[in-house]
């Protein structure tokens, strides 16, 4: 019987514990600890990190994990990244669970750039109406341009205000659609939208509302991250760990 760790926090790695659930498979959902309340799971579920790749590596040697599905975040590189050493360290084998990266369409005015870091510099001038749409963890970053009027978006309420002079907060969680998200810019004559290019569907609606309103975004690349195999579907993860359990690996 295989032991499945999902390192999660994503709606993928929660659809997957719903699938392994139903299959009567093993496994446990590991969150970083970001949300303060995420949705209750039909697994197991274990919050906080692990002590970098060598923690994880000795977590998965004790409670005898057997395979391991990488589900976080596009951006959580350090994460994934410990995790393929990791699972390198423990012989287990790994598959990363990915959404597929947004492309521009017709009609989108995107501006591509490497980092966050290359994002804040890009926000040097005069002052508009923007939206970060990074989650919480990046906003205070964009301190170094206090000129701008920010729109924020968060899932939980922060325990402190950002340290940003000038923002309005909107506390809610997805998924989002594009009329909701047309709304919202309209409301708040957003004038640009700074995003991670997370991809998949869940996060895609404030693109199409940008589309809509002929509002530029300004999109951050993703990470580079150490050679893996990858899947774009819980079928496929599905598949995989079939044909892994059936190898006997």
């Amino acid at each position: 019987m295989p032991h499945l760790l999902i390192l999660g926090g994503t709606t993928e790695a929660s659809a997957l514990a719903a699938a392994v659930a139903a299959r009567g498979v093993r496994a446990m959902l590991s969150y970083a600890g970001r949300t303060a309340h995420p949705r209750a799971q039909p697994v197991p579920v274990r919050v906080g990190g692990f002590g970098g790749a060598e923690g994880l590596a000795a977590w998965i040697r004790a409670e005898q994990v057997t395979h391991v599905v990488d589900a976080t975040h596009p951006f959580a590189a350090r994460v994934s990244a410990n995790a393929v050493a990791a699972a390198g360290q423990a012989g287990v084998p790994l598959v990363a669970l990915t959404r597929p990266a947004w492309h521009a369409a017709a009609g989108d005015r995107w501006t591509s750039v490497a980092d966050l870091e290359t994002a804040v510099a890009a926000l040097d001038g005069p002052p508009r109406r923007v939206m970060l749409a990074l989650g919480r963890m990046h906003v205070e970053r964009f301190a170094a341009r206090p000129q701008h009027d920010y729109l924020l978006r968060f899932v939980d309420p922060p325990e402190r205000p950002p340290a940003l002079p000038n923002h309005r907060l909107v506390i809610d969680r997805g998924p989002f659609t594009a009329a909701g998200d047309r709304r919202l810019l309209e409301a708040h004559r957003t004038e640009l939208i700074v995003c991670k290019n997370a991809g998949g569907e869940g996060a895609a609606a404030k693109l199409a509302a940008a589309r809509a309103l002929g509002v530029p975004v300004l999109m951050i690349d993703r990470p580079a991250l150490p050679p893996r195999r990858t899947c774009e579907s819980v079928a496929a993860v599905l598949d995989w760990l079939d044909h892994a359990t059936d190898r006997g690996v």
